[in-house]
């Protein structure tokens, strides 16, 4: 969001000219028809070079998106029936957006709340259950960093805390937009 989150533009470009993989967030129709689940679930599709991202169109919120026209040429996350070698995909670092971001005081985890429609929750939820179908030289888990502009991250006050859910996962690193870490003698708690 242009105004309301970190912008992650400058470490696309620096992790795509170091040669890095990179895997952009892209929202489609759930391929898993139940009642309960969302409607909308999001994937992570990878870029194929610099180009590819400059060429990617803006969405209402200014947020660079991938073609839906495009998606079944791209290797994905975790895919479906016209997804290229998910089996094989895996991610070492998720960057994820946050509306707050927390320490709780009890346990020293970081939360995280979002914007609500639980899109990076579910896909955690999902990757997770990805990871424990492979074996055990695949399934390395991913760390999850949240990005948060300094006024996003909450002081411990014991009054304010940011909420959680079933699928909420703690974050294992946090980082501020003043340079700050969480936790910050940057061991996981």
């Amino acid at each position: 969001m242009p105004s309301g989150e970190v912008q992650t533009d400058a470490i696309v470009r620096h992790s795509l000219s170091s040669g890095k993989h990179v895997f952009v967030p892209y929202l489609h129709r759930s391929p898993l028809p139940s009642p309960g689940l969302p409607a909308r679930v999001m994937d992570m599709v990878q870029l194929k070079d610099l180009a590819d991202y400059e060429s990617l169109k803006r969405d209402r919120w200014g947020i660079p998106s991938i073609d839906p026209a495009t998606a079944h040429e791209r290797r994905r996350i975790l895919g479906g029936p016209d997804a290229q070698h998910s089996d094989r995909s895996t991610l070492d670092l998720l960057l994820m957006p946050g509306v707050a971001f927390d320490v709780d005081p009890k346990t020293g985890l970081i939360r995280r709340c979002g914007h609500g429609r639980g899109f990076y929750d579910f896909f955690v939820h999902r990757y997770e259950q990805k990871l424990s179908g492979l074996g055990p030289d695949q399934a390395v888990p991913v760390l999850l960093c949240g990005l948060s502009l300094s006024e996003q991250f909450l002081p411990p006050s014991g009054r304010d805390a940011v909420p959680t859910g079933p699928l909420d996962r703690p974050l294992d690193r946090l980082i501020v937009g003043d340079g700050e870490m969480q936790p910050r003698d940057g061991v996981k708690p």
